[in-house]
């Protein structure tokens, strides 16, 4: 059978070639090592992703070069399927695509001044260079999707996927839990909010003034703890979502070297430098101050909350409804209360939870509705909320009464895999498909995809 899941696993290994080393550090010997259908995939791509794996830390198998050519091979397939059945990738959401690797890329080695030194070009050519492996691979996916679309799973499948696995390979599992949260996030006094203000207007005057720098003040007084110690700087795009708008609007706004006005938004007070633009990407510095909410200020927020917990508990309002209509953390409104692992599950281990909420959830009972609590936010803001524990699973080996839902996810997903082979099978003998006679000897897995009239080249 072939493991469709295993080829499809690397997200960006093609898009990586583009900013691999060029000049004398490319020392690979390139050749075709395979054509599908009008389609070449080059010996250099192949290693250039292994070198790039190996830079990211990855661990490089024994049978990586073969392993990649697959890759390339089913990648193709789809890509060229995914063409004669007008799927749709549009430009939009390609160079949106793109954006995101390069910025990546940027976060990766420390700026994009770094990224074009060491690629040895800059991030328009390395956009450039990876335009078509990044379409290619999106319509991949595209055609991967609308061939496993349909695939549903039944509890009977679910219980035979479980009776399959060797009981000495069932994996153990952590404790478990699901915790939901209401946030309350006081604001501050007009009156501190202003003092804050006239603390910026005295920075951007001492800036002004060569009394010291942008960078020096940003070390000593911003509260953002992600940029203070790079002197408040962050790679930016203006088409980024996960950046507050106000702070965006306001930074695209200046010129090279201008600094903005304090400016509120979600988390604060800015003071904005514009420190380099290109185009809709650009480095701006920042210093961030939270205005100091007051315990009395914190005491209304706590008030408020046991007013919304007695609404809970008496079932008035569900907690779920509760969280969207009162709570200030924004990913209530859209993913709902409760802590998402790092994978977008709502059950976590007790490590992925902040010290406070672990202190609070040791004392409660599965069904508990903690008292109001103060707490300070890890972007430094105080704040109140009640937590919510809606389930806690003891340490133990995967079975089919706690683990319903994973073990379903994962039948799901063999199954989803079958019907990728399945097709595979069917199309890949409607692709003309030649692989070089050196590639073909070395790796069987790839010579099974040849079409029977090629001889190799």
């Amino acid at each position: 059978m072939l493991n469709i899941k295993r080829i499809l696993t690397a997200l960006f290994l093609f898009f990586a070639v583009a900013v691999s080393a060029q000049g004398p550090k490319k020392a690979i010997g390139d050749k075709i090592v395979a054509v599908v259908g009008d389609r070449i995939i080059l010996y250099s791509d192949i290693k250039n992703s292994i070198a790039d794996i190996s830079r990211q830390g990855g661990s490089i198998p024994d049978n990586a070069e073969c392993m990649i050519v697959e890759q390339a091979v089913v990648s193709k397939v789809l890509m060229l399927q995914a063409e004669k059945d007008s799927l749709p990738v549009t430009d939009e959401e390609i160079e949106a695509e793109l954006d995101q690797r390069v910025r990546y890329f940027i976060n990766q080695v420390g700026s994009q001044e770094a990224l074009e030194e060491y690629a040895g070009k800059s991030v328009y050519q390395i956009k450039d260079d990876a335009r078509e492996s990044v379409k290619e691979r999106k319509l991949a996916e595209a055609m991967q999707q609308k061939i496993v679309s349909g695939v549903k799973i039944t509890p009977t499948e679910v219980k035979n996927f479980f009776d399959k696995i060797p009981k000495d390979s069932l994996p153990f599992f952590e404790s478990e839990l699901e915790v939901g949260q209401i946030v309350l996030f006081p604001k501050a006094s007009r009156e501190l909010e202003q003092y804050i203000v006239s603390e910026m207007n005295n920075y951007k005057k001492q800036i002004e003034t060569k009394m010291a720098t942008f960078g020096q003040l940003a070390k000593r007084y911003s509260e953002d703890p992600g940029s203070k110690d790079r002197e408040g700087k962050y790679q930016v795009n203006r088409n980024e979502k996960t950046w507050d708008p106000v702070f965006l609007s306001t930074a695209f706004r200046l010129k090279d070297g201008e600094i903005s006005a304090p400016v509120k938004s979600k988390f604060g007070f800015h003071l904005i430098q514009m420190v380099q633009r290109n185009g809709d990407d650009a480095v701006v510095a920042h210093i961030l101050r939270i205005p100091p909410v007051t315990d009395a200020e914190i005491g209304q927020s706590l008030s408020k909350l046991d007013t919304i917990r007695s609404k809970v508990i008496a079932a008035t309002i569900g907690f779920n409804e509760a969280a969207k209509k009162y709570s200030d953390d924004e990913s209530a409104k859209f993913s709902g209360p409760y802590i998402l692992s790092r994978d977008g599950s709502p059950y976590v281990t007790i490590d992925q939870l902040d010290k406070e909420m672990v202190a609070a959830i040791s004392k409660m009972k599965v069904g508990d509705f903690s008292a109001p609590v103060a707490f300070t936010s890890e972007q430094g803001k105080k704040g109140a909320r009640i937590i919510y524990l809606k389930s806690r699973s003891q340490p133990h080996r995967m079975n089919m009464t706690d683990d319903y839902s994973k073990i379903s996810q994962m039948a799901l997903e063999e199954k989803k895999g079958i019907v990728l082979d399945k097709w595979m099978k069917a199309k890949i003998p409607t692709y003309y498909i030649m692989v070089d006679s050196e590639t073909s000897a070395d790796c069987p897995q790839v010579h099974k995809y040849a079409s029977t009239d090629s001889k190799g080249f």
